[in-house]
């Protein structure tokens, strides 16, 4: 798939896996870096003097950066170039990484955290072109394989910032990433094939497009809000770990945080597995056997909070739940109009991170109030929210 040889591919023709596992890795790269500060929050709060409620904006900042990306920068997909597209927001997250890595501002900080956030949206490119130019009995699993590089990227990076803070400081886990992002670029260069758009028409006409295509495909809100809120839910926990294994009985640094992250990874492989069984059982007992995992995760936190055994457990049944959430309403969301998948994907992963930052500072805040317990009430209070949501809107749309 070489650029000097302009190759092109069509829809459902297929993807070779060479690329798809490139994809993968890519993925897990780019969205990385919106994880990396949270084994080291603590780090930052010491060296910059800032309270926890104030470095807990952190990950809040790039995860509304991230939804405000998803809205005006995916859409882009389905009109421009996608290379071009990736390789414009590579060079400026590269900037954005390494301004976080020498500044001692805290709102510096903040504001270039919002920018990595608003320009990491690039795994979002490989999702809809997976669903869309992959074979139609091949498309849950290719989905499945970037959605697999997504959460690996997501528990790698804390284990990777983890590490590196313990070892060399959280300024060098910024450097690195900088470095990883422009690599990244060289390959999305010379890999990544020439995609044909599939809109033609001004940019503002495609941002009001997608307030189109949620009138006439409502069951895309359903499938984007319920998993938003089950999105801060898993976030409420992360947004808070490092704190928590601080205090008593842990007294534990950001290398055993980042530690914890492997035992995600049990969750993230499930991924490929979750896809073959949404066309057996439906998207919607799919999302409920989600939904159960990640409240019987948020009990066993709330009773077993002080064994290591308990936050263990917890974290690997709530990202294995968060999974098959996700993949069953986001591939469900873009079949519902394969030729917009680029915009069908903006209104889930938009919707989805907004759910993300909400969980995260409501996480926090409680956390700020009333400690372990106000985190874990606000992960079932998050929990809750996607219950409800489906519910009433389901009721709205039939």
């Amino acid at each position: 798939m070489n650029i000097k040889n302009k190759k092109t591919i069509k829809p459902h023709e297929g993807i070779p896996p060479s690329l798809m596992w490139m994809l993968a890795i890519m993925a897990g790269v780019s969205v990385a870096n919106l994880y990396y500060c949270q084994p080291l929050l603590n780090m930052i709060r010491e060296e910059l003097h800032v309270t926890e409620f104030e470095v807990n904006l952190m990950p809040v900042f790039t995860q509304v950066g991230y939804a405000l990306g998803l809205l005006f920068i995916i859409p882009m997909g389905d009109m421009y170039n996608r290379r071009k597209t990736m390789m414009t927001c590579a060079a400026v997250l590269t900037c954005s990484l390494l301004c976080i890595s020498i500044t001692n501002n805290v709102w510096v900080v903040l504001a270039a955290s919002f920018v990595t956030g608003f320009f990491s949206v690039i795994p979002q490119m490989f999702t809809p072109f997976a669903s869309l130019y992959s074979r139609p009995e091949e498309k849950e699993r290719k989905v499945g394989m970037i959605l697999s590089g997504l959460l690996i990227g997501i528990l790698g990076s804390r284990v990777a910032s983890g590490y590196v803070g313990h070892v060399m400081g959280w300024r060098s886990m910024y450097v690195i990433a900088a470095f990883m992002v422009m690599a990244m670029a060289c390959m999305v260069y010379v890999q990544f094939p020439d995609v044909a758009p599939t809109y033609k028409g001004k940019f503002s006409r495609l941002l009001l497009s997608i307030r189109t295509l949620a009138k006439d495909h409502p069951r895309s809100l359903l499938y984007s809000v319920r998993s938003g809120f089950a999105f801060g839910s898993m976030l409420g926990l992360w947004g808070c770990l490092a704190f928590r294994m601080k205090e008593a009985p842990f007294y534990a640094g950001s290398d055993v945080v980042g530690m914890l992250g492997l035992c995600g990874i049990a969750g993230a492989l499930t991924a490929s597995n979750v896809g073959k069984y949404i066309p057996r059982f439906g998207v919607d007992r799919i999302h409920a056997f989600g939904i159960a995992l990640q409240l019987s995760a948020w009990i066993i936190l709330g009773i077993f909070h002080n064994t290591y055994t308990g936050i263990i457990l917890s974290i690997i049944i709530i990202d294995i739940g968060m999974q098959s959430i996700q993949l069953s309403n986001q591939s469900a969301t873009m079949k519902l109009c394969p030729e917009a998948s680029s915009r069908m994907n903006t209104i889930y992963m938009v919707t989805y991170f907004v759910g993300g930052s909400l969980g995260t500072f409501l996480a926090g805040t409680f956390w700020s109030l009333y400690g372990w317990m106000g985190t874990v009430a606000a992960g079932l209070l998050m929990l809750a929210c996607s219950i409800l949501s489906t519910v009433l809107i389901g009721r709205l749309i039939k």
